[in-house]
């Protein structure tokens, strides 16, 4: 019987194979459908507890068989089977919750990609002797029941039984090992896809520009150069990117409405449909926000290039991996960790790899000094020698002093002309653009012809040329007549008519599209309004227009009627004529942006736009939104406006969701904007005025808003701003309470930041007997504080508190012009505070107890190396000196003793800055002290 024994073993651990089989197969169905639900976890749960019966019955059954080889066999198969169920288990989840994230790092916890392979390669072996050895043990027991061996008639029939069952398994077996290899092969894909996205995760530490990207959702109407347009310059452009042209840059500049932005969006899709295209970040003053924050450049051109190669991506992912603080570095630092260096590991392949990198619009850049230092990374890209990186580059060539292009032109004099290829696009012959803007005319017309159901004729070789001649040279100016006649509906011809009827000026470009502006704006009014009728919408057309040029990121239609406080409906009204010039959705929570900046200038120059009917003016508009902004704020900002209850609740904790619940876009607009349109309609501050009230009763709202916004820091600069709006002679207590405000938020920045709710506990618990802050709002404190120790009278010489490193302090120094304190740890890290807000502007790796920075405030010098600060950031070169010192545990000033330091604040070291002194603490802590010296 030992045979039979054997042949029921065998059985066993085929039973093994098929169910491992089906279970990784299991496995990676879940796996594939990224979601679980508390049914599949009981199911893995079941499977598991149905593999330990197995494996135990495997164990059991290999010592009674007394078989030492298929004992070795099974004993492979109990291990295997152990692996699997440690997988299982980390796939559950205590408690009944099943975090399906969790299971990729299980996964790569037990299991590496070479781990996978040996799996497959054991399996695959067990199979292989699994075959041999059921094929012997079957031709055993058919000798057996041939030859009659068996001792008597019942084990002979007893074998030829087993013979059955056996054979119908063994036919059964190649269809079973055929399934368990697929299953193999599937759940090892599952894995390595699971491990790339496990290293993909690490790309969500990047902060981004999501629209950025040319074919983002916010660009979905963008479109491409229409055929036969363009021809002789995207040719150039692809021969430079495909040949073997040396320059890394081209640089393609042109005077508004020459088309830059098409042509980059036509390069972008060209090079991304053959997989070439490396990244691309397109500029907008119109989306605003993101798209125009540099510090989010180089981040969002990592995230991108990390998509295009595997390989890339995984360099990419190390490089945040091993140094997980390079999002929060300067710009040279991200370029060269996640970019320039992931670029230098690739290696070289025949033909010689080459990408493709677009950058729209620089111009429309926040920061100037960004743009300079964009362009001189950008140019690093000649270092790359394994892999060629093409970067086109587009900008405008500026005729308004409030678009001036000197920086940038001044960075690109820095680079010699052997790497970048200078092109000006209004530079190309006339015949040539013209005949461009001739064919787009027609592709346009075309399409209204028949959508109009005009004759074949329609229109006339002499109105295309006139148009043409119209256009001077502007696409813009062509794009936005064919827009504004296409929306004529039976209007159609008539205006054609009123375009055509405007004067030409071949020598004035820009002239052509005033002129198609305040058509299109004067179209809007409706031939049977009366007088008082058309004054009426013209004055909404007005606000509304200039809350749209104006506005720092663009809302939608209900978001921008309760700024300028008129009915969404009639704004809706009345800009329904105006979609040749406006992005207008019909989603109405969607935002208006201009189809190009140069409306925005138009609007804003009361020499282009001649009717007064709709010139805005800038400093007047940016007030009435800041009183706007103020208004909303006053009624609708509330202790606790999201219901977290908690004191300590985390502002991390709260949902996006959420937010938006509880604050809309409008309301979120305004808690981060108010002060910089109050700054930029130059308005008067005084004592009992708006702002005063406001500030008096929802000073802690604000602040508590802008915490959950993740905007506090931005909080101490916006309180400084208005310090700095306001003259303390005719205005005393409206300075006095700003005052004590930056002070207020100043100490407690760091828990507000993290805890909401503590601006109502522990700022107003703490704070000075004496503050105004502390006085106005007392009553505001949450129920939970009853009571509290007695408190200092006065704000003590202690400006902030710096918190972050977790080790002892060991150097600290200030930039030369005092706006960044940088300090060394022995947990080693470097790091750069903004001496103003108190946030941490710069991270680095670095083991030292040396600090200097260059006199040009450029560079944070260590005994190791050095690092550029960001342009952000830099410091000026100006230089105060101090005659404050630290003697016997007093800080003094000349012979006159300040501060004495108790001793849990004496320094391990210090640094002086005029009236500041920065002390690095044992405890990791930085403190800075500012003292009022005559």
């Amino acid at each position: 019987m030992e045979v039979l024994a054997a042949i029921g073993l065998a059985g066993n651990i085929i039973q093994f194979v098929d169910f491992s089989g089906k279970l990784i197969s299991k496995t990676a169905e879940i796996h594939k459908s990224g979601t679980g639900t508390l049914a599949e976890n009981i199911n893995i749960e079941t499977a598991a507890n149905d593999l330990a019966l197995l494996s135990t019955k495997l164990h059991d059954s290999a010592n009674s068989a007394g078989d030492t080889a298929l004992q070795e066999l099974c004993q492979s198969c109990n291990t295997i089977a152990t692996e699997l169920l440690t997988v299982l288990d980390s796939v559950k989840v205590h408690g009944g919750q099943n975090k399906w994230k969790s299971f990729r790092k299980a996964l790569r916890s037990v299991w590496s990609k070479e781990d996978i392979a040996l799996l497959e390669q054991r399996l695959a072996r067990f199979r292989d002797e699994l075959n041999l050895r059921v094929a012997i043990d079957l031709r055993s027991v058919a000798e057996i029941a041939v030859t009659g061996s068996a001792d008597n008639v019942s084990d002979r029939e007893r074998v030829i039984q087993v013979n059955e069952e056996q054979s119908n398994r063994l036919n059964d077996l190649d269809l079973n090992t055929k399934n368990l290899v697929d299953a193999i092969i599937c759940q090892k894909d599952v894995f390595e896809k699971a491990y790339t996205i496990l290293q993909r995760q690490h790309l969500e530490k990047l902060v981004i520009a999501t629209a950025a990207s040319f074919n983002s959702y916010d660009r979905r109407n963008d479109s491409d150069c229409i055929q036969n347009t363009r021809v002789g310059l995207l040719q150039d452009i692809r021969e430079w990117a495909d040949g073997n042209d040396k320059r890394p840059i081209f640089w393609l500049r042109g005077l508004a409405g020459t088309g830059k932005s098409t042509i980059a969006q036509t390069i972008a899709h060209y090079y991304h449909d053959r997989r070439r295209l490396a990244a691309s970040f397109f500029f907008s003053r119109d989306i605003g926000g993101d798209v125009r924050d540099a510090r989010k450049f180089f981040t969002t051109i990592a995230a991108q290039l990390a998509h295009t190669l595997n390989p890339l991506g995984d360099h990419i992912c190390n490089a945040i991996n091993q140094k997980s603080d390079v999002v929060n570095q300067a710009p040279r630092e991200q370029w060269r960790q996640l970019i320039l260096e992931p670029l230098l590991k690739l290696q070289r392949s025949a033909p010689r790899l080459s990408l493709v990198l677009v950058v729209d619009a620089l111009d429309e850049c926040e920061n100037e000094d960004d743009i300079q230092t964009i362009v001189n990374l950008l140019s690093e890209a000649r270092l790359l020698r394994t892999v060629r990186l093409r970067i086109l580059i587009t900008m405008l060539t500026p005729t308004h002093p409030t678009r001036p292009e000197i920086p940038i032109r001044q960075s690109f004099d820095k680079i010699p002309d052997t790497e970048h290829h200078d092109f000006v696009l209004h530079d190309i012959s006339r015949s040539i653009v013209d005949h461009d803007i001739r064919v787009f005319i027609r592709y346009h017309f075309g399409a209204i012809r028949e959508k109009r159901m005009f004759d074949l004729e329609w229109p006339s070789g002499e109105t295309v040329e006139a148009l043409v001649k119209h256009a001077s040279g502007l696409f813009i100016w062509a794009a936005t007549a064919c827009r504004f006649i296409k929306d004529g509906g039976r209007f159609t011809e008539k205006r054609l008519s009123t375009i055509l009827g405007g004067g030409v000026s071949a020598t004035a470009p820009e002239k052509g599209l005033d002129t198609i502006y305040l058509n299109v704006l004067q179209s809007s009014i409706h031939v049977d309004f009366d007088e008082h009728e058309t004054n009426e919408h013209c004055s909404i057309l007005r606000k509304a227009l200039g809350a749209i040029a104006t506005l720092f990121a663009s809302l939608s239609i209900d978001s921008l009627a309760r700024l300028v406080n008129i009915d969404a409906k009639y704004i809706d009204e009345s800009l329904g004529d105006l979609h040749a010039i406006l992005d207008i959705r019909k989603d109405r929570h969607l935002p208006i942006r201009l189809h190009h900046p140069s409306f925005r200038d138009f609007l804003l120059n009361g020499e282009r736009c001649d009717d007064l009917r709709f010139w805005v003016n800038e400093s007047v508009t940016h007030e009435l939104i800041a009183g706007s902004c103020i208004d909303l704020l006053s009624t609708e900002l509330r202790r606790d406006i999201w219901g977290l209850h908690e004191p300590g609740a985390i502002a991390g904790d709260v949902s996006d969701q959420k937010i938006e619940n509880f604050l809309s876009t409008a309301l979120q607009y305004a808690c981060q904007y108010w002060v910089q349109h109050l700054k930029r309609g130059g308005a008067q501050l005084k004592d009992n005025g708006k702002t005063y009230n406001f500030l008096q009763q929802h000073l802690l709202h604000w602040f508590e808003a802008l915490s959950l916004l993740g905007k506090t820091s931005e909080a101490v600069l916006e309180i400084q701003i208005l310090e700095d709006m306001i003259d303390a002679k005719k205005s005393p207590n409206l300075h006095a309470f700003i005052h004590d405000s930056k002070r207020f938020i100043l100490y407690n920045r760091s828990i507000i930041e993290e805890a909401p709710l503590q601006t109502y506990c522990c700022a107003l618990a703490f704070a000075p007997q004496r503050s105004l802050v502390g006085q106005q709002f007392k009553g505001e404190m949450l129920d939970w504080i009853k009571r509290s120790s007695q408190i200092v009278e006065e704000w003590s010489a202690l400006v902030q508190t710096l918190e972050g490193h977790t080790g002892y302090v060991n150097a600290v120094v200030f930039s030369p012009d005092g706006k960044l304190v940088a300090s060394a740890s022995n947990d080693e890290t470097v790091r750069v505070w903004d001496a103003v807000t108190g946030a941490a502007v710069y991270i680095k790796n670095c083991s030292t107890s040396t600090l200097a920075f260059s006199k040009d405030g450029l560079y944070l010098c260590t005994d190791q190396d050095s690092h550029i600060i960001d342009s952000n950031l830099q410091a000026t070169k100006q230089n105060y000196n101090s005659t404050l010192f630290i003697k016997n545990n007093w800080i003094s000033f000349g012979n006159t003793k300040l501060l004495w330091l108790p001793l849990e604040y004496r320094p391990v070291c210090s640094a002086f800055q005029d009236n500041l002194v920065v002390l690095g603490l044992a405890s990791g802590i930085v403190q800075v002290i500012e003292f009022n010296i005559p």
